[in-house]
């Protein structure tokens, strides 16, 4: 999904305030992770991404080796600073010496850190899927240290971060008095007064929030926050994104705020109460060119080796074709279901390939993210380099399309090499039933292109 940006908590209010409530509601994540509550009801590939975990479909946290399963787990409230506040997110360690077992929490969602390095006091945790790098350093109180992303053009932007344990954090502040739960029709606008819809979703317990925003692109994934009197604060960092939603009511059923990614893009948004709030149809926003029929492609794969759409290992078979990048997270989430749908379907007759638009320009720069990329997912089908992450660059390597609307986008050819549809962006698990509804109306139709 493109970016999009988020405004500050209230300016009188206290930092250590804030921590409390955020606290409060890891700790309130904590608990249900240990007890391993029962299933949601979500499919098998909601939590498919091998380093990630879904506490709230009821699975324990993996460990690694004997020692460190007995070990207790040490809780972290992370904040990485953005320029309208901060975004917070747990900060899971198991292990009591050498290197642990480390987590990322995102209110159910838990993502594992498989890259780390201890020297001393000083931590180094690398996603490199993401390209993204947290670098703290253990003091008495936590960790101090700095969240680094590289975005498009290898554009570095670092955040300061500090963790503190916890239970560590005074009380909390004034109680709720407006109840966000609920559906939300929103209007986002960036500072180039470009402006989009969204769909928001919530769920308030108390003053812990939960939820997302859908958009025609994809979601924003697990957001996880607090209310505060009409105020509320949401936040995440999947590992390669850190997203700061904040918002304010003037009414129960009307809020306005600010929305941040990173640290340079930002947008102001409205939303008012909507249980019929909709967006437009996925498979209706990206087409062909007039009286085209066929999606040609041909690129270099990571070894450089070229793939051509007309290659035997296509033909005769139905192909899904998603565009993607390493840098998008709900690549991250389609790859995760598209690498189990191809493990299941593919002696059926399902081949698929990746078209991989990279931040960097440079080939070998741009193949090694997205080697790091395949192997994060145990991707079995081809990823070819096809270009640079700018929609309109990409957008001129695909001459049969009026466009890439977004990243991801899927396009399917049956297997006479007709294009039966192009569905844009991609509804991961963080959005339950919407992700729940697409992952089975798909592969129904990927079985049904099967079967001609």
């Amino acid at each position: 999904m493109d970016q999009a940006a988020r405004h500050p908590v209230r300016r009188g209010m206290c930092y250590d305030r804030i921590m409390r409530w955020i606290l409060l509601w890891i700790m309130a994540c904590a608990i249900a992770l240990t007890a391993a509550c029962g299933g949601s009801g979500d499919p098998p590939d909601a939590s498919a991404a091998t380093d990630t975990v879904a506490a709230a479909h009821g699975n324990s946290v993996p460990r690694r080796g004997a020692a460190t399963n007995a070990a207790p787990a040490q809780e972290f409230l992370a904040s990485a600073r953005v320029p309208g506040g901060d975004v917070h997110f747990g900060l899971l360690l198991r292990g009591n010496s050498g290197v642990p077992d480390v987590f990322l929490a995102n209110g159910a969602e838990r993502i594992r850190v498989r890259d780390i390095t201890v020297d001393g006091s000083h931590y180094t945790m690398r996603l490199p899927a993401f390209n993204s790098t947290l670098s703290l350093q253990r003091n008495e109180t936590g960790f101090v240290g700095t969240l680094t992303l590289v975005k498009r053009g290898g554009v570095e932007q670092v955040m300061p971060v500090r963790a503190v344990p916890i239970g560590t954090a005074p009380a909390a502040g004034p109680a709720p008095t407006v109840d966000f739960t609920g559906r939300w029709s929103a209007h986002f606008v960036d500072d180039n007064g470009d402006s989009s819809l969204a769909v928001g979703e919530f769920v308030q317990r108390d003053d812990s929030l939960t939820g997302t925003f859908l958009t025609p692109t994809g979601d924003y994934r697990y957001l996880a926050g607090r209310v505060e009197g009409s105020r509320f604060h949401l936040s995440c960092f999947d590992g390669g994104h850190a997203f700061l939603f904040t918002a304010a009511a003037s009414d129960p059923d009307s809020i306005s705020g600010h929305y941040w990614s990173g640290t340079a893009w930002h947008e102001r948004w409205v939303a008012v109460r909507n249980a019929h709030a909709e967006l437009p149809d996925p498979n209706s926003l990206t087409t062909l060119h007039k009286g085209t029929h066929r999606f040609p492609f041909s690129f270099p794969d990571v070894d450089g080796r070229i793939v051509r759409d007309g290659d035997d290992r296509f033909r005769g078979r139905v192909v899904v074709i998603t565009l993607a990048g390493s840098w998008c997270p709900n690549c991250h989430d389609e790859a995760a279901f598209l690498a189990r749908l191809y493990d299941r379907l593919h002696e059926s007759g399902l081949e698929a390939v990746g078209l991989m638009y990279e931040h960097y320009r440079d080939f070998h720069r741009a193949a090694r993210q997205v080697r790091f990329f395949a192997r994060k997912y145990s991707i079995p089908y081809p990823l070819l380099v096809a270009g640079y992450s700018d929609k309109k660059a990409a957008a001129a390597t695909l001459p049969a399309l009026d466009r890439i609307h977004a990243f991801p986008t899927i396009i399917v050819v049956d297997k006479k090499g007709t294009v039966r549809q192009i569905h844009t962006g991609f509804a991961g698990p963080g959005t339950g039933s919407h992700y729940t509804q697409f992952t089975r109306s798909f592969t129904s139709f990927i079985d049904r292109l099967l079967a001609e």
